[in-house]
């Protein structure tokens, strides 16, 4: 691994790599006809990566961009996005990636929020991206960008300076947007010493995980706009001298295929992939793999021992979140398959299970989990702040622990299991949806007076979103209104924290106060998916 420490900038790693791993293949595309672009695929090394990024940094450069701007990113899983991540970054410039499924109210938040400098987009995203702008209060450059030639990229002028100083440690490098339980998303700042420390921290983990250097390739179905494909693996790839194999989406039928031909070594997954691919028929390639480990969460305990028989490889649960993506695993012992453990604190991952008001609870009490970097630095490779929200940002540090809003249970031997998920999230095929962003989204609708959102267990996507509607005076439930609603959710949503139930009520519980109680709607142990008169539009989700 190349030598990194707490000062070692994204631009300074990246130029140590690719003098060390010259000839090494960096970035891989597994081919695929039916896809817009690389169709048969894409190898691309250090030396040649590095070339890329070196002219993308002086076009941008050139343009007046540098250290203090920021840049939105809207180019999909695509190679390209990470060039530009990373030219961005050795300038000093944070980069702000675009979720391709937001539509337009999404955008134009994010645009407002971030402030970005400049949009970089693909020329099929630019008509939309121009249709936020008229409505966004801040007003970015816009430009386009696609396929691997720097001086195929056209930059407006900077619109005011860089900011005087030199690049750090401590300069921010990524904005992510990650749903938040009171609404709308918030964003995450993430700095060089955070990126760099989560690779190191993945490449430096023994037993199961263990990483061989110059030799990994690592395949990661999950998109560029996620801490784990864009930061989590690739910087560990980056130090180590080994290969992300980036596909642009997760496709069940050709997810042996892909793996088996881009020659594998190590697979992402998120707990709604191993259901999917146990149910595909057999398959030769999926007996032609190399993958030595599986790494990810969520995998269903039942589901694990059979997935490993099966394709002959180990599942290796982990917890990670944006705020911190320095993962704890169960990777040096026997594991615990069928169960939902997923490791222990460490020295610079220190947990504490605790109540509500900060305080241990017994071993085997369920209580939230409460992480930090140690007593003395608690917030050492955390995220840097919520962008613009230090009471949020307060908050979330109550006690000097970060607190993550997942419960958990912890053995006398410190093994950790996981219990649930934080209030008022939805987590659906590895997206946290945020119920009160849902809410807000369905209220503005005029045949709406009231709605409670809420998770509803889903056998392949983990949970599904399902609104409890209360109607306007007058207005009567029917399937065409039903419809009427889905479509207005649809173009205000993306498409995964659309309901796929709707259930309209006379009444949704309150306190004095009319404050929702949401506990309050179902019985106790009641599936909601079991409510009379509830409607299936599941089927109806799918990505624009």
């Amino acid at each position: 691994m190349i030598p990194v420490n707490d000062s070692t900038t994204i631009g300074q790693a990246l130029s140590a790599a690719v003098e060390r791993y010259a000839d090494n293949s960096l970035m891989a595309v597994p081919a695929n006809p039916q896809r817009s672009y690389a169709q048969q695929g894409l190898e691309l090394s250090y030396r040649d990566a590095g070339a890329h990024i070196a002219a993308l940094a002086q076009r941008y450069r050139d343009a007046g961009y540098g250290l203090g701007h920021r840049v939105a990113l809207l180019l999909e899983s695509r190679p390209e996005h990470m060039l530009h991540k990373w030219a961005l970054n050795t300038l000093g410039i944070c980069c702000v990636p675009v979720n391709p499924d937001y539509k337009r109210r999404e955008l134009n938040y994010l645009i407002d929020h971030s402030r970005v400098d400049l949009i970089v987009c693909l020329p099929s995203r630019r008509a939309s991206v121009e249709e936020s702008l008229q409505d966004t209060t801040h007003q970015p450059a816009l430009t386009t960008a696609e396929g691997l030639d720097p001086t195929a990229l056209e930059l407006p002028r900077a619109q005011r300076p860089v900011q005087t100083g030199e690049v750090s440690a401590a300069t921010p490098a990524s904005i992510l947007y990650t749903s938040g339980t009171t609404g709308q998303p918030k964003g995450c700042v993430l700095s060089h010493a955070y990126e760099i420390a989560a690779g190191k921290w993945y490449a430096s983990q023994p037993g199961f995980v263990s990483i061989q250097e110059g030799k990994e390739r690592l395949f990661n179905p999950l998109p560029l706009f996620h801490v784990n494909a864009s930061i989590l693996s690739f910087y560990c790839m980056l130090l180590t001298g080994g290969c992300q194999i980036q596909t642009d989406r997760f496709q069940p039928s050709r997810w042996w295929e892909e793996v088996s031909s881009s020659r594998a070594t190590i697979v992402h997954y998120l707990g709604v992939i191993i259901p999917l691919l146990l149910k595909q028929p057999a398959s030769p390639w999926e007996h032609e793999h190399v993958v030595r480990f599986g790494y990810g969460a969520g995998v269903e305990p039942q589901l694990h021992a059979e997935f490993e028989k099966r394709f002959g490889f180990p599942l290796i649960e982990l917890w990670g979140m944006t705020e911190v993506v320095r993962t704890l695993s169960d990777y040096t012992e026997q594991r615990q398959v069928g169960t939902r453990a997923f490791g222990r604190g460490v020295p610079g991952l220190e947990v504490l299970v605790a109540d509500e008001t900060g305080a241990p609870v017994p071993y085997g009490t369920p209580g939230e989990m409460l992480v930090r970097y140690s007593a003395e630095t608690p917030r050492k490779h955390f995220f840097s702040e919520y962008l613009d929200d230090p009471v949020a940002t307060e908050k979330a540090w109550a006690g000097g622990w970060f607190h993550t809003g997942d419960v958990v249970t912890q053995d006398p031997d410190g093994l950790l299991h996981f219990m649930d998920r934080r209030k008022n999230i939805i987590r659906r095929s590895g997206e946290n949806i945020a119920a009160a962003e849902v809410e807000a989204v369905l209220l503005t609708h005029p045949k709406v007076q009231q709605v409670a959102v809420m998770a509803a267990p889903d056998a392949i996507r983990e949970e599904e979103v399902l609104a409890s509607i209360v109607l306007a005076p007058g207005v009567t439930a029917s399937d065409a209104l039903c419809d009427e609603l889905f479509a207005f959710a649809a173009r205000e949503m993306a498409y995964y924290k659309v309901p796929g139930w709707w259930w309209f009520t006379n009444e949704i519980p309150t306190t004095g106060t009319q404050k929702i109680q949401k506990h309050r709607i179902l019985a106790a142990g009641q599936d909601p998916t079991t409510l009379p008169g509830v409607r299936d539009l599941r089927a109806r989700k799918k990505r624009s």
